[in-house]
């Protein structure tokens, strides 16, 4: 009376966390540095237009967003990006990306392709909604290593001709979540090229796009439409949790070209949960301002500078490029983080739960992943704990 499609999931990451420590008492005051919950202050003018748009809540939400919305995204996109999108074609406002990750795959992943059951390429470890969206349609998802050896991106030319002639969708987060990576011009660009030559569809994830060291990252839709590559090709997605400390808010996006966003609204006028209007409201607003982005981006460029000095010397220690996690070499994920927990209290989450068994070994097994969302303070008294405990 239940599918089986599902039955071989393992719990998800946090329950699961909760799972392995309840048995476990803390050994200090706790220190949360497992999810990715940004603490920053959003801006401050944001509960001023939901008071003054509070009375929509009364109206159903216009479902791709509203063209205001729409536009203040487009406009983002331009000056981000360079590239020149139509509010009405191009676009559509998304409640959270992890609803656009996974219903881009109903409205675009084929049910065949070459009269086989299609492929997703999925990097190992990743955002689980990826392999989650690849089942729900019946697709094979394919774990694609990303370690240490690949530059925590998957190795593109390690996947044969074969595999990618059956691909239908592949999946990349750049800034890679867990481990900060980011996919250059040229890995973009080989990418789309396989991509052209093999008939599939990038789903680029690129959530963390904002926070970074040094240079912005380059995005997919950019080099796309800097080669000629077909508009349909890249498919981008993109949110204000990170960028705007917003997770509460699931305002996302995603762009493309004219079929792909003219699918995506089909299936969602049936089965999409659109924002309402008065968070629409906010959202236009907060694409538009820069200023609280830049703000926020010092604030995490001060903790890369903290995490560097503390965990220098940390053998395997590798600063991320971009995004907000550490990764962190360890011999076991599972057994460091309880070891943390019960010596420090401080609370981190083991690889493997974002990773799964590939041709070998889960790659995720020997890492374990913390958050630089805390304030400043907190976040060097977690870090210090850590090296302590773990590296000393």
């Amino acid at each position: 009376m239940f599918p089986e499609r599902f039955s071989t999931l393992p719990e998800y990451a946090f329950p699961r966390l909760r799972a392995l420590l309840e048995a476990h008492a803390p050994g200090g005051d706790p220190i949360a540095m497992t999810i990715g919950e940004p603490k920053h202050d959003f801006p401050p003018w944001i509960t001023d237009i939901l008071q003054d748009t509070a009375g929509q809540f009364s109206q159903y939400p216009v479902n791709e967003g509203s063209d205001e919305l729409r536009q203040a995204i487009c406009d983002w996109i331009a000056r981000r990006y360079r590239v020149s999108l139509a509010p009405d074609q191009n676009v559509m406002a998304l409640c959270g990306t992890r609803e656009g990750l996974y219903n881009a795959m109903m409205a675009l992943c084929p049910e065949t392709k070459r009269g086989k059951t299609p492929k997703v390429l999925i990097p190992n470890p990743f955002y689980q909604v990826y392999m989650v969206a690849a089942l729900s349609v019946g697709a094979e998802p394919v774990f694609l290593p990303a370690t240490l050896e690949t530059g925590f991106l998957p190795d593109m030319d390690a996947v044969s001709a074969d595999v990618l002639n059956d691909t239908s969708v592949v999946y990349l987060c750049s800034p890679s979540n867990p481990q900060g990576a980011v996919a250059s011009k040229d890995y973009w660009t080989h990418l789309i090229g396989l991509a052209e030559r093999h008939d599939f569809k990038i789903f680029a994830d690129e959530c963390y796009s904002e926070i970074y060291r040094d240079a912005p990252p380059v995005g997919a839709l950019q080099v796309a439409h800097e080669i000629g590559a077909d508009p349909e090709r890249v498919v981008l997605f993109n949110s204000l949790s990170k960028r705007s400390n917003l997770p509460g808010l699931r305002s996302g996006l995603v762009a493309s070209g004219p079929e792909t966003i003219k699918r995506m609204k089909t299936l969602r006028n049936y089965a999409g949960s659109p924002l309402p209007m008065p968070l629409q409201r906010v959202a236009e607003k907060v694409w538009a301002d820069e200023a609280h982005v830049e703000e926020n981006r010092a604030l995490y460029q001060e903790k890369y500078a903290l995490a560097d000095e503390i965990m220098n010397g940390v053998p395997g220690y590798e600063g991320p490029e971009a995004g907000f996690f550490l990764w962190l070499p360890v011999k076991d994920g599972e057994a460091a983080t309880i070891k943390l927990w019960t010596e420090t209290g401080v609370k981190v989450l083991p690889g493997s739960y974002l990773g799964r068994d590939g041709d070998g070994e889960n790659p995720g097994k020997p890492y374990i992943r913390a958050a630089l969302v805390a304030p400043k303070n907190q976040t060097a008294e977690g870090l210090t704990l850590l090296r302590d405990c773990l590296y000393t």
